[in-house]
């Protein structure tokens, strides 16, 4: 399938040079006609990169395949990048799981990918048509998207590391407390075990002159005085672990 538009008279060696596919973006200069293969903004999870070309005739008249004729033709196809970019951008700012800085890094990679391949396209095209200023606009704008994709890889990762750091972070306090509770209930287990195992054999049935008191206000007390323990028990259990001061090293 030819990707050229059937009204576009462009020199047979430019259409030669072209396959059924884009292939990879660049520029290609035959008897004064420029012909400029780039590629649409990547779709997440879409492999495929779909073609766009741009023609400049030598009498100064640009055409595109798929965004219209004239010489906005082509910074309407960096605006499409602009527009994703800044999207991503508000994506990362508004990230607050690993998942989220992840999908953004998904979407990101291919597009600094394809940016990148295109300012040199345009940069290929500048030095072939050195005083065409269309080219030297399209290309300080590629550039430009280039630096913004390249700052936006960078606040994505470095915000991935620190999301995963502070979930390790976390889960190194949680161990740690979970250690200290259960070192604390071993503590207490040592204390009560012997009295437990003393309890066991000897049971419970000394004489200590409470046999025949009827009142029921000994068995409340009792009962008060156990609830009382166990919530002190409780709160030492539950008593956050005091971090040592880590000393910071003198250069």
């Amino acid at each position: 399938m030819d990707m050229i538009p059937r009204d576009w008279t462009i020199p047979e060696k430019l259409r030669a040079r072209l396959g059924d596919e884009a292939g990879r973006q660049r520029a290609m200069v035959a008897d004064d006609h420029l012909l400029l293969v780039l590629h649409e903004p990547p779709k997440l999870n879409d492999p495929e990169r779909k073609g766009r070309l741009f023609w400049r005739t030598p009498k100064d008249v640009w055409d595109s395949s798929s965004l219209g004729g004239g010489e906005q033709a082509l910074i309407r196809h960096l605006k499409e990048y602009a527009v994703i970019i800044d999207k991503l951008e508000e994506q990362i700012q508004q990230a607050e799981v690993a998942n989220d800085y992840f999908l953004a890094l998904k979407h990101i990679t291919p597009l600094q990918r394809s940016v990148r391949n295109m300012t040199k396209a345009l940069q290929d095209a500048r030095e072939l048509l050195p005083t065409e200023r269309e080219l030297i606009i399209a290309r300080d704008r590629a550039n430009t998207l280039e630096r913004a994709c390249e700052l936006l890889q960078a606040d994505a990762t470095n915000g991935l590391d620190f999301t995963i750091a502070r979930q390790g972070e976390e889960m190194a306090k949680a161990s740690t407390a979970l250690a200290h509770a259960g070192h604390r209930l071993n503590l207490m287990a040592a204390l009560f075990l012997p009295v437990s195992a003393i309890a066991s054999v000897f049971s419970m049935n000394f004489k200590h002159g409470l046999e025949s008191y009827t009142s029921p206000l000994l068995f409340w007390s009792v009962l008060a005085i156990g609830i009382i323990i166990g919530l002190i028990v409780k709160g030492m259990i539950n008593q956050p672990m005091k971090s040592s001061p880590t000393k910071s090293s003198k250069r």
